[in-house]
């Protein structure tokens, strides 16, 4: 994959020295990734003027397939979509609520899992799939690389985020079909994410499942193979 988007006021241009990102620099990205969290509990506080474009632009830089920047945003501002939106969820969350036996469903039903009323900004995220942009190049074997470039958008858009002390939660108990029918989006056009956006109600470097007790963190044992 290649890199897509440009940066922003003095763009970095070929010839350019690169930055040197010290043990500081290091320490600090760590901790932003250990701080990244999938937030559902939000303040209602509007973000300021222009930090979404701004999340957006920087959502831009990151690495696609072919550089086909195959990503496309719908920002759902309308309270009719966001109601279609939640009525979609409230369907597929109570299918996945049947889907689970015993104490599993008792803490499934427990979970907080969306954010959708107290977020102030919604934003879907599909992957165009007839795009002509990066003419095939790097998808030919594997054409689902498109939707995978998205998701690394959603990721980039993610830290950028965290960075600015706001956050994201990614809301995924949807069906696609309906999501993509109810915001009209042109055919073609995959959906890969539903995210919620705002400032977190409260901050914790441990994952809500971990701290709820459905999943904890595994290590790299038995995930790594040498050959």
């Amino acid at each position: 994959m290649t890199g897509g988007g440009t940066a922003k006021g003095a763009a970095a241009k070929a010839g350019d020295t690169p930055p040197r990102f010290d043990d500081d620099f290091a320490a600090r990205l760590e901790e932003l990734l250990i701080w990244r969290r999938d937030v559902r509990r939000f303040r209602p506080d509007p973000l300021p003027d222009g930090v979404l474009d701004e999340l957006l632009r920087l959502m831009t830089l990151a690495p696609s397939v072919g550089n086909s920047q195959p990503w496309r945003l719908v920002t759902v501002d309308d309270p009719e979509r966001r109601s279609a939106i939640a009525a979609n969820f409230e369907r597929c969350n109570r299918d996945a609520l049947a889907g689970y036996a015993g104490s599993r469903r008792g803490r499934y039903a427990r979970l907080k899992l969306q954010g959708l009323k107290e977020a102030p900004v919604h934003l879907a995220v599909f992957a165009d799939h007839a795009t002509e942009a990066g003419h095939g190049l790097g998808r030919r074997t594997m054409p689902e690389t498109l939707d995978y470039s998205a998701v690394l958008a959603v990721h980039t858009l993610w830290l950028a985020a965290r960075a600015r002390g706001i956050g994201v939660g990614w809301l995924s108990i949807l069906d696609p079909a309906a999501v993509a029918s109810d915001l009209a989006v042109p055919e073609g056009w995959s959906f890969i994410a539903y995210l919620c956006l705002g400032y977190p109600l409260a901050e914790d470097p441990v994952p809500a499942l971990e701290r709820e007790g459905w999943q904890g963190r595994e290590g790299l044992g038995g995930k790594v193979l040498r050959r």
